[in-house]
């Protein structure tokens, strides 16, 4: 038997509650890639008849064959505060594959909380890193945001001789994760003394970017500082 061909991904965008409530993590986009997720959007009937939200519900709802009418069962598939919605789905699968030291922690991100690396002490950064790299290869779900910003949040509060360590402790997930945030707000608006990198963890860094990333290698070059004496010890 011939294989079907895979679905293609729909993209579900902005949702406005009528009673304005939102989870503050919900991207403004996001894919929906799983088979049967998409079966179940797409088996939907048509709605018939006014909008039974009175036009006070906004979405921006598409896939290949154009915008999709609105249902109550669309409202709720699609609403990020619905226990039982793919927002919430794809939130927990996220938390699922957190690591099992970082579960917790994910758990109450995806809760609409923003619990601090304090909640968490103990954990390696280069965990960190590769939790944040292994889904930055597909951030399109509705996660994308905690996906980042939950990793972001430890990582920023890291001492930079801390984050250097864990360069060169990860893989090439967590590499790639350590480029994006060494070339992000949180390490470049640091004071100067703060960006000093020993010379080990800064060719890691300016090596993936050239190879993988190299949209972030001017930034990396100009804002990662040198530090000759490579100074730093296991703790």
């Amino acid at each position: 038997m011939t294989p079907l061909p895979p679905r293609k991904p729909l993209v579900e965008g902005h949702f406005s509650r009528p009673d304005g409530a939102r989870h503050p993590h919900h991207p403004s986009s996001y894919e929906v890639t799983d088979p049967a997720e998409i079966a179940e959007v797409e088996a939907l009937p048509s709605a018939i008849g006014p909008d039974p939200h009175g036009g006070a519900f906004e979405c921006m709802c598409s896939e290949a064959a154009g915008a999709r009418p609105v249902t109550p069962e669309l409202l709720r598939l699609l609403d990020p505060l619905s226990p039982t919605g793919i927002p919430a789905r794809h939130r927990a699968r996220w938390v699922a594959e957190a690591p099992p030291e970082l579960r917790a922690y994910a758990a109450a991100w995806a809760d609409g909380g923003e619990p601090g690396p304090e909640t968490v002490p103990g954990v390696p950064l280069a965990v960190v890193f590769a939790w944040m790299g292994a889904v930055r290869e597909e951030p399109r779900d509705a996660a994308r945001l905690l996906a980042v910003r939950a990793p972001e949040r430890i990582l920023a509060a890291a001492r930079t001789g801390d984050l250097a360590w864990a360069v060169r402790e990860t893989g090439r997930a967590g590499l790639d994760a350590a480029v994006a945030f060494f070339a992000g707000e949180y390490f470049t608006t640091r004071h100067p003394k703060h960006r000093r990198v020993p010379d080990t963890a800064r060719d890691l860094l300016l090596g993936h970017a050239r190879r993988h990333r190299p949209a972030d290698l001017p930034v990396l070059e100009r804002r990662l500082l040198r530090l000759p004496e490579d100074r730093i010890r296991r703790p």
